[in-house]
């Protein structure tokens, strides 16, 4: 008897995480009902410079979902940790067709394509499927509040920069799904879990 009762928590937390998984993530961010029909919040139209000196546009993206950061290459403090935890998204997701990384440099004056190039194959990956962008400075800091990451220069911030460490999964309308704190291996396995999850969601 004892054995059928374990079997059967057994079988029953096997059921819920299977409902789990297979429940759609949220849009994250504020709705409005416009006319009857819900709006929902999403990365505004943005053009920007990869580091081949091409223009990114969120409509390059708009057939695939994207893990996306903001960061700078001289940066002392997180993005290091930041960058380790997108590699391992990276790692998991390399080659994947509907799986693009975008990072987002908050020091366009210091990050050129140039360097941002340069970046990229110190970390050995593809630009194809990880694109490095720089732009205008107050266009990259104003799209940073669309993601809901903090951005800002402050000379008293190592490097000059404030910036937070949020790794944000994105899909393919420019809907925010899923977001971690890149400082935390931990969260970013949930965040792995989550791209899984949506990933589902478009197989389906």
């Amino acid at each position: 008897m004892k054995n059928k009762i374990v079997a059967g928590f057994i079988m029953m937390a096997f059921m819920a995480s299977c409902l789990q998984e297979s429940k759609p993530l949220p849009i994250i961010g504020k709705k409005e009902i416009v006319d009857g029909d819900t709006i929902y919040h999403k990365i505004p139209g943005f053009e920007f410079t990869n580091q081949d000196s091409l223009p990114i546009s969120n409509q390059s993206l708009s057939s695939y979902i994207y893990v996306a950061d903001f960061f700078f290459i001289s940066c002392p403090s997180i993005c290091p940790k930041v960058k380790k935890q997108m590699l391992r998204i990276y790692d998991k997701y390399k080659g994947h067709d509907m799986v693009k990384l975008v990072s987002h440099s908050i020091d366009p004056k210091r990050d050129t394509p140039e360097k941002l190039k340069q970046y990229s194959a110190n970390l050995g990956v593809d630009n194809e499927q990880w694109i490095f962008l720089t732009g205008n400075k107050d266009e990259i800091m104003e799209i940073a509040d669309d993601y809901f990451v903090i951005a800002y220069e402050d000379p008293d911030a190592p490097g000059g920069f404030d910036h937070s460490g949020k790794i944000l999964l994105i899909d393919t309308k420019g809907h925010i799904r899923s977001f971690a704190e890149g400082t935390d291996p931990e969260d970013v396995d949930r965040l792995l879990k989550d791209i899984d999850v949506l990933l589902r969601e478009y197989e389906n």
